[in-house]
């Protein structure tokens, strides 16, 4: 299994999802799915993760590999599950899917948070705020991953899925 985390610039909801989200699989000790991440804009195409992400993240312990890149139509070839961080985010891949099959695998990462229930919560984008924005990001980032890694150990990410699906 391969899944993509996918904000709008590739340099701090989606660099810090994909992070957490490699962490937590290997914590958890699920083999077999990969993450990558990437942008929705090409605004900072090649470029390492956003420095105020970064120090958050590696305060919290991850590690940052990615450099930014732009989601393309040609990703949902290899991408079983594209995480969008919020609403726009996830209207800009609807868009870019070519087949119902594609959009199906779209679906945001806060529908994996626990406390989702009826509503999906989108991830803010903290680019260019204070250090607490990036804080409440993390926060809500490591909340919505245990339960997608807890949908995975569980058999449940269609269910999930679905659900979203059937509220767009």
């Amino acid at each position: 299994m391969h899944i993509m985390t996918v904000c709008l610039g590739n340099v701090c909801r989606s660099p810090a999802a994909e992070a957490v989200l490699v962490r937590s699989l290997d914590e958890a000790g699920i083999e077999g799915v990969s993450v990558s991440s990437a942008g929705t804009a090409d605004y900072h195409v090649g470029e390492r993760p956003n420095p105020a992400s970064v120090t958050e993240g590696e305060r919290r312990g991850y590690a940052f590999t990615t450099r930014g890149a732009q989601f393309g139509a040609d990703d949902f070839d290899r991408a079983d599950l594209v995480l969008a961080m919020d609403s726009s985010n996830e209207d800009d891949l609807l868009a870019l899917a070519r087949t119902p099959e594609e959009a199906a695998r779209v679906v945001r990462l806060g529908a994996f948070a626990p406390d989702a229930g009826e509503g999906v919560r989108d991830v803010p984008d903290p680019w260019g705020l204070s250090r607490e924005a990036f804080v409440a990001m993390y926060d809500q980032v490591e909340e919505a991953v245990a339960g997608l890694v807890a949908a995975i150990r569980e058999g449940r990410v269609e269910e999930v899925v679905t659900a979203q699906r059937a509220r767009r």
